[in-house]
């Protein structure tokens, strides 16, 4: 950053415009962000200052990084929010809790790195209700990663809040960070741009052909610009810079500009030169800091020089002139000086007050190993972890294992560096770390924590199944060492073999199962995972009519479970994706799917577990495409993929495609699915590709595709095994008897009333009865088609209700009997139309004006108009909840609340919140009553 008044922005009237432009949509009561890209010195911190001095009549808040090893979690985040503690106490306790937990302003259990963002945002927005706020981070790509994760979700969240957002990011090194957020790219200043500022800075006018040359070697880099004309007049510049007596101008701009920095050093006295080096290794910049570090070191403070070059200032605070002169000073001193300047700043840091950087100082300072030190880095790495610094818990891990004497405490402290650089998505990193801890001695219990790490961070990159028999190992020596992990490892294997679609054979899911029961594991804690694991087991090892009603007891388990702590909801948050992925299609129990997926979704709000809750969304969402409801599973699809553009993952797929195929939207699905089966085949997916096949064959069943059906649903069964078998064979057995391939409709059916068989539930024996009746004739399957569609209704499956009256009245009409084909046909039309399955109601249309009567199509009603998030924050108004209520569930601010609920007053025609419920009684909701009576309304 730039110290003292900008320069005039030569050559940036498009870059201030677009500033100008921001500050002007601010004061108007919008929200805005923008990420200025460029190389170092390009002019990015001058922009930031420039847009600090127009924001009259607005709060600026900053945060700075800064080039430095230390890694202290939320450390810019919270020097970013000081000015707004006043309003602390104003949040909702859930944010409030976590952002003093955050802070280390109090114990507690560590926050969810999301609900910290939700309370910034909060913060932020409370703040603005009195005054516009304009945030300003210098430097982005070096604030500490909690912070910067978390600055990035309120950027990705602010919609209707008078917030502003400015990230300056150098590239290189940021090309990374804030991706997929508005952008300014600063290149270069022009030739002309470039030469009235060269010639602005040394006083004079310059012969063109020897400006354009200096402009040229330059790259129009206005840091370069300047600081290489520093001092130097117009005559003494009339050949150019001469390399032989400059060689800092060769290379890089921003190396050069470097070298140039650390030439001046040359010049300084010595105390001076040690002064800027406690400057440059204290990243804080706290002057008083700086004090009592060169009295420990016995210098006089002597800044003048240091001030005189052009490198620093000082006052309350430190601040080089440039990022680059920090650099430049901590890189050009002797590795001994650097370690002395350390242990200076370690004995002038408070050991009560700061603890951790107390610590990362002596480390720093550290000659050689020091159990002392390594002991005390290990403390600093728990108080991140309470706080939910995993990045900062890492780094502190990783260098205490570095400066642990004992090789034993060493490959236990390099293995936990490891377990936390891969819970931070740093799988290199892990890797490097854990062959650290591989090569020290190691307990039993840690042996087997290596062996799970290492099949983690393979199957994270890759679903291979090589990832299982190191997953059975490390189970195995859990439970060798009496570990409780063990079965929790068990299971893991298990998931691990289905998603990569390894059932048989001698590393798959059925051997896992068999050891897994063999292994005589200890509990583990939770009665839900053993019960889960126990049901597993039972299927693949006993078989289906064994195995089901074991799973199902664990599921109701899971459902019901206490859970007394946030630890404890973590730890179901983790397990109920392995049910509900691997197992839950088993039971054939949609009542049961919704019961796990709700709470599922529940616990995760009410944790602020964002990470949990996009996954938990896309399969409540599954549950109400099933339920035939495709507005609620638009709505969840659509928060879902919010979430995961705001918190930095890829969105879930699964549920946009199945509801993309229910729909016949073939344009939609396509690409998703050919991208979704690269992946698969690329990653070693195999019951990714399972699942594509049973998508396809609903989507081509639906558009009477039915050779393409059959091709996908074969698929389906071929590639999956387990989860996806059990639909997949249900859409094959209806386009192999369309196809005439009865054979092949017959080996089907014969699979899957096996698998209905033991289930015994109203889905499975709705499933069990229709694919019958598509191979039988006469009062059979006339008996078969209506038993199906009781069986589906008690099972709450309308899709499959709608279908199975679609089926029939296609199979009355065949048999020429018009006037029940009517019906059936009529109530198919009736009931896809509402769910706005388009491709099976125009399948059913047809079929019904094959008999002489044509369908009807029902207008939308106003509540179709309505986005997915408006209808979504239409319905929790509707239903009374206030606007912070409201915004704590969707994890946005009141304002936007707000902001939504106006638009929906708009469309809908209404002024007021009690005028909500009456107007959302848009399309009517399809009820099941058994046999085949159904009715609207």
């Amino acid at each position: 950053m730039i110290v003292g008044p900008p320069p005039d922005l030569v050559g940036r009237q498009h870059e201030c415009g677009a500033l100008d432009d921001l500050l002007t949509g601010l004061r108007e009561g919008g929200s805005h962000v923008q990420v200025v890209r460029g190389e170092a010195g390009i002019g990015k911190s001058v922009l930031l200052e420039y847009v600090a001095a127009r924001a009259s009549r607005v709060k600026v808040t900053w945060a700075h990084g800064i080039e430095a090893d230390m890694e202290l979690p939320y450390a810019s985040l919270h020097q970013l929010c000081t000015p707004f503690w006043d309003q602390l106490d104003e949040l909702p306790e859930p944010q409030r809790d976590a952002l003093r937990v955050a802070f280390g302003m109090a114990a507690g259990d560590p926050p969810d790195r999301f609900l910290v963002g939700l309370a910034v945002l909060t913060l932020l927005t409370r703040a603005s209700e009195t005054q516009p706020v304009l945030v300003l981070v210098d430097d982005a790509q070096w604030l500490d990663q909690v912070s910067l994760q978390t600055l990035e979700f309120v950027a990705r969240r602010l919609l209707a809040e008078v917030v502003a957002m400015v990230f300056a990011v150098r590239d290189p090194e940021g090309r990374t960070v804030l991706g997929g957020l508005p952008t300014l790219r600063l290149d270069g200043l022009d030739t002309a741009a470039a030469g009235e500022l060269l010639e602005n800075t040394v006083g004079g006018r310059l012969e063109k052909r020897v400006r354009d040359r200096f402009v040229a070697e330059m790259h129009g880099n206005p840091l370069a610009l300047l600081e290489f004309s520093r001092g130097r007049s117009a005559a003494e510049l009339a050949y150019g810079l001469d390399s032989s007596a400059f060689p800092s101008v060769q290379g890089p701009v921003a190396g050069r500009v470097e070298r140039d920095f650390a030439s001046r050093l040359g010049a300084l006295p010595a105390a001076t030169r040690t002064l800027l080096l406690i400057a440059a290794a204290e990243p804080v910049g706290d002057a008083g800091m700086l004090v009592r570090a060169a009295a420990t070191l016995k210098i006089v403070i002597n800044a003048a020089p240091a001030k005189a070059a052009g490198l620093i200032e000082f006052g309350e605070s430190v601040r080089f002139r440039h990022p680059l002169v920090r650099s430049a000073v901590y890189r050009g001193a002797e590795p001994e000086e650097r370690r002395a300047v350390h242990r200076a700043l370690a004995e002038a840091t408070d050991p009560v007050t700061d603890p951790d950087r107390r610590a990362w100082h002596a480390a720093q300072a550290a000659d050689g190993p020091d159990e002392e030190v390594a002991a005390g880095l290990e403390r600093s790495a728990d108080r991140a972890r309470q706080r939910g610094g995993i990045a900062a818990e890492a780094v502190l891990l990783e260098r205490a294992a570095e400066v642990t004497p004992d090789p034993r405490s060493r490959g236990r402290r390099a293995l936990a560096a490891a377990e936390a650089h891969f819970s931070a998505a740093a799988p290199d990193r892990a890797t490097e770390l854990a062959t650290v801890a591989e090569l020290c001695p190691l307990s039993g219990l840690d042996r087997a924590r290596l062996a799970r790490l290492r099949a983690r961070i393979l199957f994270a990159r890759s679903r291979s199944d090589e990832a299982a028999p190191l997953l059975l190992e490390a189970a195995a020596q859990f439970t060798a060492a009496g570990s409780p992990l063990a079965r929790e490892t068990y299971l893991e294997a298990i998931s691990a073999t289905i998603f990569a679609g390894s059932v048989h054979g001698p590393t798959g899911a059925r051997a896992a199962a068999v050891a897994a029961r063999a292994s005589g594991a200890p509990p583990s804690g939770s009665r839900s995972a053993d019960l889960l694991l126990d049901g597993v087991a039972a299927v693949l090892a006993d078989g289906y009519e064994t195995g089901v009603p074991v799973l199902r007891g664990a599921l109701e388990s899971l459902t019901q479970e206490e859970l007394g702590t946030r630890e404890a909801t973590v730890r179901w948050l983790l397990l109920a994706p392995v049910a509900l992925e691997a197992f839950i299609h088993y039971a054939w129990d949609l009542h049961a799917w919704d019961a796990l997926a709700s709470r599922a979704v529940r616990l995760a709000r009410d944790i602020g577990a964002l990470g949990a809750l996009p996954p938990a969304l896309v399969y409540l969402g599954g549950v109400h495409i099933h339920y035939g409801n495709f507005a609620e599973a638009d709505r969840m699809i659509d928060e879902a993929d919010a979430l995961a553009a705001a918190t930095g993952h890829a969105p879930h797929q699964y549920a946009t495609l199945v509801l993309a195929a229910w729909r016949g939207e073939a344009d939609v699905a396509a690409p998703i699915v050919e991208e979704a089966r690269r992946q698969a085949e690329q990653r070693g997916e195999v019951s990714l590709l399972g699942a594509m096949g049973y998508i396809q064959g609903v989507l081509f069943n639906g558009l009477a595709r039915y050779e393409e059906a059959l091709e996908a649903a074969r698929t389906g069964i071929e590639h999956d095994g387990f989860n996806f078998t059990g639909l997949s064979l249900v859409e094959h057995v209806e386009a192999a008897t369309r196809c005439g391939e009865l054979d092949q409709a017959r080996a089907s059916l014969a699979r899957l009333l096996e698998l209905t068989r033991a289930a015994d539930s109203g889905w499975a024996r709705g499933a069990a009865a229709r694919s019958q009746a598509l191979l039988t004739e006469g009062d059979e399957a006339d008996h078969l088609y209506r038993t199906a569609i009781e069986e589906f209704g008690r099972g709450g499956v309308a899709v499959e209700v709608a279908r199975t009256h679609l089926l029939y009245g296609e199979w009355l009409r065949r048999g020429h009997r018009r006037s029940l084909a009517r019906e059936h046909l009529r109530t198919a039309h009736e009931m896809f139309d509402g769910m706005r399955a388009h491709a099976f109601a125009e399948r059913a249309g047809r079929e019904l004006l094959a008999t002489g009567e044509h369908a009807r199509v029902r207008e939308n009603k106003p509540a179709s108009v309505l986005t997915p998030q408006e209808s979504q924050v239409a319905t929790l108004a509707a239903d009374g909840m206030t606007n912070a209520r409201i915004g704590a569930e969707l994890f946005i601010s009141p304002h936007t609340v707000e902001w939504h609920l106006r638009k929906v007053y708009t469309k809908l025609g209404i002024n007021s919140r009690r005028a909500l419920p009456g107007a959302l009684a848009s399309t009517p909701v399809t009820e099941i009553h058994g046999e085949d009576t159904l009715r609207t309304g």
